[in-house]
């Protein structure tokens, strides 16, 4: 058996970076992160592929989420009128 060296890079990379959707679902709706990777596995079959669309723009906004939140002024707030 050949083992290829960047195959366990690539692993760890997947668990790092792709599954932080369903971890942060799972955080937030308190269910456990494989159920929402079982979700998204089903219905990518059914659905022919469009909750991967949408995973990836989920990826997206949460790896990007600074970018969407409003930026705060300390100077605006309504007890400095």
């Amino acid at each position: 058996m050949v083992k290829i060296p960047f195959i366990g890079n690539i692993v760890n990379w997947f668990e790092q970076r792709a599954f932080g959707v369903c971890n942060w679902w799972g955080r937030k709706l308190g269910i456990r992160p494989t159920r929402i990777r079982m979700y998204f596995i089903y219905l990518s079959f059914f659905t022919v592929g469009s909750p991967v669309i949408m995973y990836f723009i989920m990826a997206f906004i949460l790896e990007h989420k600074e970018a969407f939140k409003p930026k705060r002024n300390s100077k605006e707030r309504i007890w400095d009128l």
